[in-house]
């Protein structure tokens, strides 16, 4: 497939009104950043379908359904796969794999302990919050072809993401002590990454300051959702700055 033409010129509108120029997709700053986008994207797909497999086996009454969302994961890596095909880009694998790698250590000590609360935070509440919020800001930057495959991975993500929380609302009486102490640890996580990527990301016009507020909301929405009261939110989120 031939690698897009710049469309440097080119604006999308943003959800505020305003527009954003889009970034030249051929120039050589923008590959050589994407190398390192891309192959972080496709690592976190392959995590989850991982992750999601795992926790199967913590809860095998839920494996086959936790198995279909690990499924899906590997159709998104096949997409973003294809997206760095496309702009003729190698996904810088092992930096993707560098990047995950605390997430992926304390993801793993949960699940060896089983503690499922903790594999539930990492995968399908901070991970998915985390995509979710980076693929909403990214399509509106994106070239053609990766905006339609990031808008179809958006909508399965969103399923993974109330799968999470339907299990921690349905659990939180007892799992409560449990989900703070997991996202205490595990949150200022997320902010490492966001600001290890942020040079990067800012490239492909993906600022740290939209990307950082964008998860932000996501999650704090999240957590709402699982049934969490202001004060604790406010608690929990107070771990993303200290």
């Amino acid at each position: 497939m031939p690698t897009l033409q710049s469309t440097e010129i080119e604006v999308l509108d943003r959800p505020d009104g305003s527009s954003a120029e889009l970034p030249d997709f051929s120039s050589e700053a923008y590959k050589d950043a994407y190398s390192r986008i891309n192959a972080i994207v496709i690592e976190g797909e392959q995590e989850a379908h991982d992750n999601y497999f795992a926790i199967g086996t913590l809860i095998p009454d839920q494996a086959e359904e936790l198995e279909k969302l690990g499924k899906m994961e590997l159709k998104h890596m096949r997409g973003f796969t294809a997206c760095g095909k496309n702009l003729g880009v190698a996904p810088d694998m092992p930096f993707a794999k560098e990047f995950f790698a605390s997430l992926h250590g304390n993801f793993q000590t949960a699940l060896a302990e089983g503690k499922l609360t903790t594999c539930f935070l990492i995968q399908a509440i901070l991970i998915e919050a985390f995509a979710i919020s980076a693929y909403h800001v990214y399509i509106r930057v994106a070239d053609p072809f990766a905006k339609k495959i990031t808008e179809g991975v958006v909508q399965d993500e969103y399923l993974h993401l109330n799968y999470g929380q339907t299990w921690l609302k349905a659990n939180l009486a007892t799992c409560k002590q449990e989900l703070m102490e997991a996202n205490k640890a595990n949150l200022p996580l997320i902010r490492s990454m966001l600001d290890e990527v942020a040079k990067d990301a800012s490239v492909l016009h993906m600022e740290r300051e939209e990307l950082m507020e964008e998860f932000m909301i996501a999650y704090q929405d999240s957590l709402t959702e699982i049934g969490l009261d202001n004060r604790e939110i406010a608690r929990m989120a107070l771990a993303a700055v200290v």
